[in-house]
Order: C-alpha cells, then sequence, then structure tokens
C-alpha cells in the first residue's frame, strides 16, 4: 500500500490527484452518504470527513498509511443542495433549475495525516460560481439521455457534454471537476507535507 490513500472511487479526482505527481493508491468506503445540514460547505467538509475516517477504520488492520485524502462534492443552488439525482427526471429538475442561473460548486477535502499512531484531521472547502447560459428542455433532455449525468452532483459533469453551455466560472475549475488541488497543495504544504514525498 502507497503511503498516501484517496478515499474517493470517482476517476476524475484520481486523474486530478496524479497531476501533482503523488504517488497513492485508491480505497473506497462504500459506506452511505448521509448531510445533516443545509449548509453546503459544512456539508461536504463533513461528507469529506466520514469517507477519509471510514477508510481509515478499513486500513486498521493493515499497515496503515500516512496520510488519507477524502473528498466530496456538491452543487448549491438558490439555498438547495444538489447532490447526486436519483433518476432521470430528478436530473431533468437539477438542471432546468441550473440552466440559465449562476450556482455554487462546493468540493470539502478532509487530509487525515498520521502523527505519532494518532489520525490529525485538517479539513477545509473549496467554492466556484458557475454560469450557465440558457437551455432548452430538448437540449436538456438530449444530456440526460446519454446517461452522464446520473452519477454527478448537480446532474452534469462540466468536463464531459454539458460543458458547452457554461458562460461563466468564477474560482478554480479543477474544484468544479472534483478536486481543487491547488488549494490541495497549498494545505499540504501548510502541514509541512512535500508534494515530492511525506516529510518526515
Amino acid at each position: 500500500m502507497e503511503i498516501i490513500v484517496l478515499a474517493s472511487g470517482s476517476p476524475r479526482r484520481k486523474e486530478l490527484l496524479a497531476k501533482t505527481g503523488l504517488k497513492f493508491s485508491v480505497v473506497v468506503s462504500g459506506g452511505e452518504e448521509k448531510a445533516e445540514t443545509s449548509d453546503p460547505a459544512e456539508t461536504v467538509e463533513k461528507l469529506s470527513l466520514d469517507k477519509a475516517s471510514a477508510v481509515a477504520d478499513l486500513l486498521q488492520a493493515e499497515k496503515e498509511p500516512q496520510l488519507i485524502i477524502g473528498a466530496d462534492t456538491v452543487v448549491a443552488c438558490d439555498g438547495e443542495i444538489l447532490g447526486k439525482p436519483s433518476d432521470r427526471e430528478d436530473a431533468f429538475r437539477m438542471l432546468w433549475k441550473l440552466q440559465g442561473q449562476t450556482h455554487q460548486v462546493y468540493t470539502g477535502v478532509t487530509l487525515l495525516l498520521k502523527k505519532k499512531h494518532t489520525w490529525q484531521a485538517h479539513t477545509f472547502s473549496e467554492k466556484t460560481d458557475v454560469q450557465f447560459y440558457p437551455v432548452s428542455r430538448e437540449e436538456l433532455l438530449a444530456y440526460i439521455e446519454t446517461g452522464e449525468p446520473m452519477d454527478k452532483a448537480g446532474s452534469y459533469g462540466i468536463q464531459g457534454g454539458f460543458g458547452i453551455y457554461v458562460k461563466g466560472i468564477c474560482g478554480d475549475y479543477n474544484n468544479v471537476v472534483g478536486l481543487p488541488v491547488g488549494r490541495l497543495v497549498y494545505e499540504l504544504k501548510k502541514l509541512g507535507i512535500d508534494i515530492r514525498g511525506i516529510k518526515k
């Protein structure tokens, strides 16, 4: 096992983290995600901590890593948190709400760092504003038919087919994809961790 573990099965997060040059393995907890607050920043921070902590529990019988990275992303619009759609009708409802509007994408990240056999959590969140052009009902239905929205917060992937409707972004693009790598590297450095390896 690598000394760094990504506690997420998202291929997008895996790809983004790999771009930093970090060597890591992937372990997914598989636990149910439950948000207990209506505040999107608090929601993603809690869920990222839950994911990282669940993976720490899974690995307790093995040679544990020194760092576990958990992450979670939600979309927020007009006070409503939009997670992954439950079905196609739910996906349409979310996308109809987002088209022609500006919304926020929040990603929470938890860094669980092993120090003297004890896990220390460092959690933060990043926000990006995304604005869409108006999109017709027919265009939304065609996008939903691709199946792409079904495993994505807010029912869209900015790096995928729905990206053609983006009018503007204020903030970190990678945060919308699923992992604010610039902020992640910055927070790691604050903790004394060089991205070329964990300093002793």
